[in-house]
């Protein structure tokens, strides 16, 4: 590996903005932000969306039915299907 090239990669708590869930991982990004995880002190990394909050992992998803073009004609002029 050439040196000198490569950012620094390191650990960081990330933290979900909606439910305060925090999470350490190895990234590359930094932050003037120290928070105290599990007895040490990483840098800080606030974001608007994890696992703990999106609607796919929380159950919480809104499923809509997908009629297909004929059911939604027939839906739209009141007929049938026989």
């Amino acid at each position: 590996m050439k040196q000198g090239i490569h950012p620094d990669y390191h650990q960081v708590v990330f933290m979900d903005s909606a439910t305060g869930f925090k999470f350490v991982s190895g990234s590359t990004k930094s932050s003037s932000e120290t928070v105290e995880f599990e007895g040490e002190t990483y840098p800080l990394i606030r974001v608007e969306i994890t696992s703990d909050s999106h609607p796919f992992y929380t159950g919480k998803q809104k499923f809509s039915k997908a009629d297909g073009r004929v059911d939604r004609f027939n839906k739209k002029y009141g007929l049938t299907s026989k």
